[in-house]
């Protein structure tokens, strides 16, 4: 164990734990230097864990088992599995502490233990901290400046003040096999690429982000699709496609339909009222042709025009000419509103004549619609009672012939009856040996829709585990390579072959106290058998002679008596053996627990007791104050 200490001091001092140079093994390490030691490996392991954990421990016992606490649960989370709590720090045992820094130690980088040439200065130590502290902030996850606290909000660059924009981009994806021709060369000649079909660089990530989370979630979208109906549906992937693309068609084209009917209708009746609207616009127009919008000088233009060929006086254009152009518009628009009020009556008196005839109309389909289904009834009876009128003058012969027809009519369809039962029977069997497999196939089905649905999912957990073990190569790939690659282990490789020869040469005295007790095994054995022998020989040919001689009876008493002494004393030395086996047992046990430290542990824990009712009577005294 001394040899595995002075590796662990090392290791230790190396990642920047101050070991007093009289501490030599686990044993003489005080709770303080324990709480330094595993607080700065757990710094080197992860920065991001072991940042906020304190290096001392604080006077207050409750604050101390908070950060005895915060330690356990910190080597908890990074993978130690033995018992481990806020007394393993504050009331250390030596083998709990030894396994924890040997597991310490063992996750520590490579790069984090230099070997034993290489210098433990300050600067060692100050390029180690900055090295931590860099490792730190590139651990945490990064925030937008509006999500930041003040303390947290650092300038950044110009491209962070943009807003959230996204733009739509055309990217070439090479898992679509099935292209055109020409959508192909367009990719390949005249696509842009995605940095320059945005305006400004800073929408490039957000655009593609938003791409992406479409694509991402249209994906999703038919995979649950496929996974709940596709699969059910029984069919293809393609056929799937093709039936849904089909149906959306046909839903499109009755859509279309149905507003095409609706637009020619309203169309219909709009253009008639349009052509009425039109035609009266005709009618009262002077020279024939519908009064269109035009310029004021179109409109003074057409009024002269139509003033000289209507051969007025001259009084009104001495006075337009006198008037002035005002006088001229001023009557030119009260003649179009004059106009264009007795169009608007007209039109109004025209709808409504329309509407009237419509219903009319209306009416009167409907009276002669209902007055043919009447004259279509009425004809019908008159067919049936002129037709039974000629019948009347041979009404026997008729009779005889509708009788005849109808026995002809029942003694056939009892052949029919019996033509069918003898073809309906087999078909029943058909369909119910139909029936069963189709029963059988949609239990097969619907297993083996079961089992598909769990190789789905079976395949999302492999994708996803295959994604994050991709992941967790490619950090520890990038870590190698940071990694440097000329550190030097030659103290570390000397003092594990020491180790291994000791380890031998243990090995070895072990075998041959194992073989010296294994030959006095054997040698009490063959001593053992060869007392039984003798005492059984021994004991046959005295008895043999104590019949005749009593002697020789008393000498058999004597042997049976020295056989039972010898037994008792054998095993008196076999429980004296056991005995002292037992006692090397409990001093050693007596010397763990004298390594565990427990009576002072116990004057500690007195103490720290009595400290927190102290404090507990200060908390309370201040309770009562306030």
């Amino acid at each position: 164990m001394e040899e595995v200490d002075r590796i662990l001091i090392h290791a230790l001092k190396q990642v920047g734990t101050e070991v007093p140079a009289e501490v030599d093994s686990v044993r003489l390490f005080s709770s303080e230097l324990v709480v330094e030691a595993v607080v700065s490996c757990l710094r080197v392991i992860d920065p991001g864990l072991g940042h906020g954990l304190p290096t001392l421990l604080p006077p207050g016992m409750s604050a101390r088992f908070r950060v005895g606490s915060s330690l356990a649960q910190a080597c908890q989370d990074i993978g130690y599995k033995g018992e481990i709590g806020y007394q393993t720090f504050l009331y250390s045992s030596e083998l709990e502490i030894r396994s924890l820094l040997m597991f310490l130690v063992e996750k520590l980088p490579r790069g984090s233990a230099e070997t034993s040439d290489q210098s433990t200065g300050q600067s060692v130590l100050l390029h180690k901290g900055i090295a931590a502290a860099i490792k730190a902030q590139l651990a945490l996850s990064w925030l937008p400046p509006n999500c930041r606290l003040p303390l947290d909000c650092q300038p950044l660059g110009p491209d962070a003040l943009y807003h959230f924009h996204m733009q739509p981009l055309s990217v070439a994806h090479s898992a679509e096999t099935k292209q055109l021709p020409e959508v192909r060369e367009y990719h390949r000649e005249l696509l842009p690429p995605v940095t320059s079909q945005s305006v400004h660089s800073a929408c490039v990530v957000s655009s593609l982000l938003e791409q992406h989370m479409a694509e991402r979630s249209a994906a999703q979208e038919w995979d649950n699709e496929w996974n709940n109906q596709g699969l059910l549906s029984r069919l293809t992937q393609q056929e799937y496609r093709l039936r849904k693309r089909c149906r959306l068609h046909k839903c499109i084209d009755e859509q279309l339909r149905s507003a095409a009917q609706c637009s020619s209708e309203s169309a219909s009746h709009s253009s008639s009222d349009l052509f009425e609207f039109l035609q009266a616009f005709k009618g009262c127009s002077p020279n024939g042709h519908i009064l269109a919008k035009g310029t004021h000088f179109t409109h003074t233009q057409r009024f002269t025009f139509t003033q000289e060929a209507a051969g007025s006086s001259p009084a009104p254009q001495t006075l337009l000419s006198e008037g002035g152009p005002q006088l001229q518009q001023r009557d030119e628009l009260s003649s179009l509103q004059q106009q264009f009020e007795e169009l608007c009556s007209d039109v109004e008196q025209l709808s409504a004549q329309l509407k009237h005839t419509s219903f009319n109309s209306a009416q009167v389909l409907n009276d002669m619609k209902k007055r043919e289904r009447e004259n279509h009834d009425k004809q019908e009876q008159i067919q049936v009672k002129k037709t039974t009128i000629d019948l009347l003058p041979h009404a026997d012969n008729n009779l005889h012939n509708i009788q005849a027809l109808v026995e002809n009519s029942a003694r056939r369809v009892l052949h029919l009856a019996t033509q069918w039962e003898k073809h309906r029977a087999p078909l029943i069997d058909e369909n119910r040996r139909l029936k069963e497999i189709c029963k059988i196939q949609d239990m097969e089905s619907s297993g083996k829709l079961s089992e598909i649905r769990s190789l789905h999912d079976k395949m999302s957990v492999c994708t996803e585990e295959a994604r994050k073990k991709e992941e967790t190569y490619k950090q520890l790939v990038s870590e190698l390579e940071s990694l440097p690659q000329d550190v030097s282990r030659s103290a570390y490789t000397q003092r594990i072959l020491e180790i291994v020869s000791n380890i031998k040469k243990q090995k070895e005295e072990i075998i041959k106290i194992l073989s010296d007790t294994k030959d006095l095994q054997k040698e009490i054995n063959n001593l053992t058998g060869k007392l039984d022998r003798t005492f059984a020989v021994t004991d046959e040919l005295i008895f043999k002679d104590a019949k005749k001689d009593e002697s020789v009876r008393k000498s058999y008493k004597h042997l049976a008596a020295l056989h039972e002494n010898c037994n008792q004393l054998i095993q008196t030395i076999e429980d004296t053996g056991s005995i002292l086996r037992e006692i090397r047992d409990l001093e050693e046990q007596i010397e763990s627990e004298n390594g565990n430290k427990t009576v002072s542990n116990l004057e500690r824990i007195l103490e720290d007791y009595k400290a927190i009712r102290q404090e507990n009577s200060m908390l309370a005294a201040k309770v009562r104050e306030a």
